[in-house]
């Protein structure tokens, strides 16, 4: 594999990680799914096994659930030509309420955890996704993870 086919396809895992937040913060859930193989996982406090499992578990989130994922030091590994591995540390925000609702900041006093993703992306049909995607959590403040 010669340098700049390296280079291209890391940036192409990395943009795979940054759509994934992008997707999330943004309710895009079908855009979200397809990040992922057919076979794709995705763990983010409970496991979802294959693409469709992941686009119905991300459907059940609640529209009072205002995030914003900020992912940074994003790195990726090439395994070979058709796999590769990752990790991106997180900072997340969000808020769940009324609030969310409504097109207006939102006071918060900290970030509501802090943690990181470790990724598997293959190559499938020739394009780049996520095969596998697991949260760690570092740092969690408990009161933004209650349902109101």
């Amino acid at each position: 594999m010669n340098n700049l086919t390296k280079l291209e396809d890391e940036k192409a895992c990395e943009k795979l990680s940054i759509a994934y937040a992008r997707h999330l913060d943004f309710g895009e859930y079908d855009s979200l799914a397809e990040l992922f193989t057919v076979e794709g996982v995705l763990n983010a406090g409970s496991p979802l096994k294959g693409k469709e499992s992941i686009r119905k578990g991300l459907f059940k989130r609640s529209p009072k659930l205002r995030s914003r994922h900020v992912l940074t030091n994003i790195h990726v590994e090439l395994i070979d030509t058709e796999h590769a591995r990752g990790i991106s540390y997180l900072s997340l925000y969000r808020h769940i309420g009324e609030e969310s609702l409504v097109d207006q900041p939102i006071d918060f006093d900290a970030p509501a955890a802090v943690g990181h993703y470790t990724d598997e992306f293959h190559k499938e049909s020739g394009v780049w996704k996520i095969h596998s995607r697991v949260l760690t959590m570092a740092f969690q403040n408990p009161k933004y993870f209650i349902r109101r």
